[in-house]
């Protein structure tokens, strides 16, 4: 989506769009649903944006709609350095639990109702297109299903509902972005989605979206909605929405290949799949019997294995080249961003020829997952994981505040 900020004598406003209709296509509903949407929950005293005005075919613009513009930072970094930040996770969940509160009648008939069961089938159909050699997402994928809870009286869900998408100032929340996601579903979906690792930022210490804890913000938001939180449903939707994420980065590289987007982002966001992997392995290796957690891994050199679903160094070059030959005469404005994400391309390659794997097959280890043959109760697979993991983040992601917890958790260094 683009985000246009203008001012007329009214005051400031913000046009989210997409420059045609063909790029809406594949989405679960359109502008029109979206910004029903976002009235709905303005209406109901969420920190949401008021829509001012519809897109139409005739504007020759696009397809979009025109918000009032709201005070505020998306910025997490800029969020996170506030005082306070213990109040502003309180009202963050009191919003959520009123956006929780809307009804199906409040909103138009498009928006849709998760079904757990297909939506684990959805990201299975896209591992397996993306190679089906990641074996810790196969671990996921098995433990969801084999732990995926009951339908339960679905709410409205955000989807999307984290720092970046928050706007803050002055420690108070200000608003409430990014509603393309939205659909009837569990409420510890989006409950959970906020406390992933990723969306921490620089605060892995802080669990409840880097602000605070988990108790205060389970009480805040229960003190709201009249709702229990169920630790149990909670944990089934970190790790559903870890899987989730993990295959968006995935996707990333597709896009690229297939030309759809040509991005440089998009294959140095590839390399982030790494990060939800170590994420998602630190929930999970629960489930493995003691020994096996403790146990130490083999190793074999990098040449041996490369896996397929992420883009790979020689395709990290190409992109860069790319890159570079495109804007080579110029550099300034977003130039400056993309020069920083070329910086950290450029990082993945020198690293990228010093990393070592286990001998854990990770192909046949995935295939073995999914039809139940394999688990964490497997001999070395942990272990082995946790190697190869610690690898590639190391890789692909050196300053992810989770890395350092996994390491020292996992082999005692610092």
């Amino acid at each position: 989506m683009e985000s246009w900020r203008f001012e007329t004598a009214s005051g400031a406003y913000v046009l989210r769009r997409e420059p045609s209709l063909e790029f809406m296509e594949g989405r679960p509903f359109g502008h029109d649903v979206e910004a029903a949407i976002i009235r709905a929950a303005f209406a109901k005293g969420v920190t949401a944006p008021e829509v001012a005005a519809e897109l139409v075919p005739e504007d020759g613009i696009g397809s979009g709609f025109v918000m009032r513009a709201l005070p505020g930072t998306p910025n997490p970094k800029e969020i996170l350095a506030m005082e306070g930040a213990a109040g502003l996770l309180t009202e963050a969940a009191c919003d959520l639990a009123r956006i929780h509160s809307l009804k199906r009648a409040d909103l138009p008939e498009a928006v849709p109702v998760m079904d757990y069961r297909e939506a684990i089938a959805d990201l299975k159909a896209q591992f397996e297109e993306a190679g089906g050699d990641r074996p810790i997402i196969a671990l996921g994928l098995k433990w969801m299903e084999d732990n995926c809870p009951d339908p339960c009286e679905p709410v409205l869900v955000h989807g999307d509902y984290r720092l970046g998408n928050l706007l803050a100032e002055d420690s108070k929340l200000t608003g409430v972005l990014d509603w393309e996601l939205a659909h009837f579903g569990d409420r510890h979906e989006d409950l959970a989605f906020g406390c992933m690792a990723v969306w921490r930022f620089a605060r892995y210490d802080r669990p409840a979206l880097g602000l605070g804890s988990l108790e205060e913000y389970f009480a805040a938001y229960e003190a709201e909605s009249g709702s229990k939180v169920d630790r149990e449903r909670f944990r089934y939707w970190m790790i559903h929405r870890t899987v989730w994420w993990a295959m968006g980065c995935l996707r990333s590289a597709k896009v690229w290949r297939d030309g759809s987007n040509r991005m440089l982002e998009r294959v140095v966001i590839s390399r982030r799949t790494s990060e939800q992997e170590l994420d998602l392995l630190m929930l999970l290796e629960q489930e493995a019997p003691f020994h096996e957690r403790r146990r130490e891994p083999r190793r074999r050199t990098s040449d041996e294995f490369e896996p397929k679903g992420e883009a790979n160094v020689g395709e990290v070059a190409m992109a860069i080249s790319e890159w570079l030959g495109s804007v080579k005469h110029r550099m300034e404005g977003h130039d400056r961003f993309q020069l920083a994400v070329a910086r950290n391309a450029l990082g993945i390659i020198g690293r990228d020829i010093h990393k070592e794997f286990s001998y854990l097959d990770w192909q046949d280890a995935s295939e073995d997952i999914l039809m139940g043959t394999m688990s964490l109760a497997s001999k070395e697979l942990l272990s082995q994981l946790k190697f190869d993991v610690l690898e590639m983040v190391g890789v692909d992601s050196p300053k992810y505040p989770a890395l350092a917890v996994a390491r020292k958790k996992w082999t005692g260094e610092d």
